[in-house]
């Protein structure tokens, strides 16, 4: 954008006629913004898709592509949805004006264009763009890059639906008597430390880490985006996340602090999942006995004396494929009869 105007914007106007295409961008320009042209739907809708623009000005009756198709493969497109289109047309129809907001037009304009309207329109819409892009950009640093991409693809709305998927919650071992012995920025650093070891190893299986508190957090594998061997992968990621633990308390001892050891609970099952909250404030999360259940585990690893922990659905989705011990039923709170409980063999030594 020009340096000497924060408001100038890069549009692209798609219009049929040649006359009306130089008028509008002299206009256009006159306003400070950087102008590119397109005679027809079919150019325009290329230009869009390899370049840049911050909105469009669109036509609708035009040779070879029409502006509502345009409208139409814009909406199918994840990357060129959110592009602002304010359509400028002859077109007097009321049912005409409806079918172009519907298909996602910013504002419909009568031509001959209104030059005070066209700048006004513009500039609102523009803000809209800003605003969107803000947003954006807040879930791309606030959310997992699955969350953010199922946002993108879906759109946000409140509610849930059923998947088929595998839970993880882990936590610190005594964490509260090592907050006790050290100083608040100790304890920042630790768990700044600890939760990047996490997510690395939660992500590179394919986990989505969707709450912290504290020194705990739980994860997804399977939801928001579908995962092939959801159950295997949240199984690895846990062994992965021992391991690192064992690496890091390498280091804690040889500077003389104490080591760390975490409990893992795995379970696999439907659950819903879905945004929760409000329009003002949500988060993705995933409920269900299933999900239940991982807590339950992790919890029991302290009484089992083992690092991890997972359900007869886990342990049948490896397949025998990472050894395990069968530690017998155990019955936990709100199930109405034991479950089997086994131990993932190569993470024994992690909890204590």
């Amino acid at each position: 954008m020009s340096e000497q105007n924060p408001s100038a914007a890069r549009l692209l106007v798609a219009d049929d006629n040649k006359v009306n295409r130089l008028l509008l961008t002299r206009s256009l320009e006159l306003q400070g913004h950087s102008v590119k042209t397109a005679e027809n739907g079919r150019i325009a809708l290329d230009m869009l898709r390899n370049g840049a623009f911050d909105l469009m000005l669109l036509d609708i009756e035009m040779p070879e592509m029409t502006g509502f198709e345009v409208l139409e493969h814009l909406s199918a497109d994840t990357r060129l949805r959110d592009l602002p289109v304010i359509v400028t047309s002859s077109l007097e129809g009321v049912a005409d004006i409806v079918r172009c907001i519907e298909l996602g037009a910013e504002d419909y304009l009568h031509k001959p264009v209104n030059a005070v309207l066209l700048k006004a329109r513009i500039g609102a819409s523009l803000e809209k763009k800003r605003l969107r892009d803000q947003l954006k950009e807040m879930v791309r640093r606030f959310a997992t890059s699955e969350v953010a991409q199922d946002l993108q693809q879906s759109g946000f709305a409140l509610g849930g639906r059923r998947v088929q998927g595998t839970v993880m919650f882990s936590d610190i071992r005594g964490f509260t008597a090592i907050v006790e012995s050290q100083s608040p920025e100790e304890t920042i650093d630790l768990l700044n430390t600890y939760y990047t070891l996490m997510f690395e190893a939660i992500t590179s299986h394919g986990g989505v880490v969707n709450q912290m508190i504290g020194d705990g957090l739980m994860a997804i594998f399977g939801a928001p985006l579908p995962l092939e061997d959801h159950g295997g992968c949240a199984v690895r990621a846990a062994m992965d996340m021992v391991e690192m633990v064992g690496l890091l308390n390498l280091e804690r001892t040889a500077t003389h602090k104490s080591e760390i050891r975490i409990g893992v609970g795995v379970a696999t099952g439907e659950m819903v999942a879905g945004y929760t909250g409000t329009q003002e404030r949500a988060t993705y999360t995933c409920i269900g006995d299933t999900v239940n259940l991982a807590a339950r585990l992790e919890a029991h690893t302290k009484l089992a004396q083992r690092a991890i922990l997972i359900d007869p659905a886990t342990c049948h989705a490896i397949d025998g494929r990472i050894a395990v011990e069968a530690l017998g039923p155990a019955l936990f709170h709100g199930k109405s009869a034991p479950v089997d409980v086994f131990a993932v063999r190569d993470g024994s030594a992690g909890a204590g």
